[in-house]
């Protein structure tokens, strides 16, 4: 089989396809967590995009805690996987507003309702909700772990491999193709470019993060959401701040496929840094293209004969990117999924 895309989803499908003793060949246009994967936040965040009130008001509460429970069960399985790249720091949603406030108490109702692990917070940060279920992420340590044991595993791994063109059978690339038996596309931003087929469905947008140099002092001990999730940051054990977000105050020009920081969300990334930790310099600035899907379930299903589609996870892929490459191997292998049939959108088909 072929795995596209060589980040969290694509590592996750090339892992369960070596495991079952299936020759595999893994392509990614640049190399291992080249995209998204290796340039996100590093946040590990149990749930779908929408929080769980949201996620059972839109998909009925006994999907929405199945989705719940399937990605708290795969941050565990990472943290035993590549225990040096997860740290189970527990996140925070801190509130802006009263409003906001009032929404994490909803948030908080429902997910005591359910039985799942959440508190209500009042600290430096601000208040809001701890869910101690959550974590911190290396990202691109983990997809090169994952990467090294797939390759000693058995399956062939190559970067520098853009596609061209994706077929039954058979990707074709800039430098040759691969003939298989099926064709696994776990890529998030600009799947719809790869899939024409999703064009309407899966939508590219342009995620930009900062880092600075090492603070003075401690402003985060663990990952935190604010303004309903439009901003994030969290800081490393070496003090470095990592902030990112403000993608609604960019304008319809972060609807993009050109992974580079823009001034507009830059500027407010800074002022936000210098709230939060006071001057620093700034040391780094990225950006990563995710794919969004208007229901905020991600596409996880059979897109032509053979061919196989895992991405739109709406900015919350390392943990469900995890579970999409794995129910891709389940559906070309075994012909369904629980996991593909829980996570898929289907009203988007």
């Amino acid at each position: 089989m072929c795995v596209v895309g060589l980040g969290g989803s694509g590592l996750a499908a090339l892992s369960e396809l070596v495991r079952r003793g299936v020759p595999a060949v893994g392509i990614d246009e640049t190399g291992v967590a080249a995209g998204a994967a290796g340039s996100n936040g590093g946040f590990l965040l149990a749930g779908l995009a929408a929080f769980h009130h949201e996620a059972v008001g839109r998909f009925g509460r006994s999907r929405a805690l199945a989705c719940y429970r399937a990605t708290v069960a795969a941050l565990t399985e990472m943290a035993t996987e590549t225990p040096a790249a997860v740290r189970r720091t527990g996140s925070l949603r801190i509130a802006v507003d009263a409003a906001e406030l009032d929404d994490c108490d909803r948030q908080a109702d429902a997910m005591i309702s359910d039985g799942l692990a959440v508190e209500r917070y009042s600290g430096p940060e601000g208040d809001g909700l701890l869910v101690p279920d959550d974590a911190s992420l290396q990202p691109v340590e983990r997809c090169r772990e994952l990467a090294q044991r797939c390759l000693e595993a058995g399956a062939r791994l190559f970067g520098a491999a853009q596609v061209l063109e994706i077929s039954p059978g058979r990707v074709r690339c800039g430098s040759g193709g691969v003939e298989c038996r099926s064709v696994l596309v776990c890529v998030d931003g600009q799947l719809e470019q790869l899939l024409p087929s999703l064009e309407g469905v899966v939508r590219s947008a342009r995620l930009q993060m900062l880092a600075t140099e090492p603070l003075g002092r401690i402003v985060a001990e663990r990952p935190v959401y604010r303004r309903y999730g439009y901003d994030y940051y969290q800081q490393l054990p070496t003090g470095e701040l990592l902030l990112g977000g403000a993608r609604d105050l960019g304008g319809e020009g972060e609807w993009t496929t050109k992974a580079h920081p823009g001034p507009v969300v830059q500027s407010v990334l800074e002022r936000l840094a210098e709230q939060l930790g006071g001057p620093a310099r700034v040391s780094h600035r990225w950006a990563g293209v995710v794919g969004f899907t208007a229901s905020g379930l991600p596409v996880v299903r059979e897109v032509d004969d053979g061919v196989f589609a895992a991405g739109g996870y709406c900015g919350t892929g390392n943990l469900i990117g995890r579970i999409a490459g794995r129910a891709l191997v389940e559906l070309a292998l075994d012909g369904s999924s629980e996991m593909a049939e829980l996570f898929d959108a289907p009203e988007a088909r």
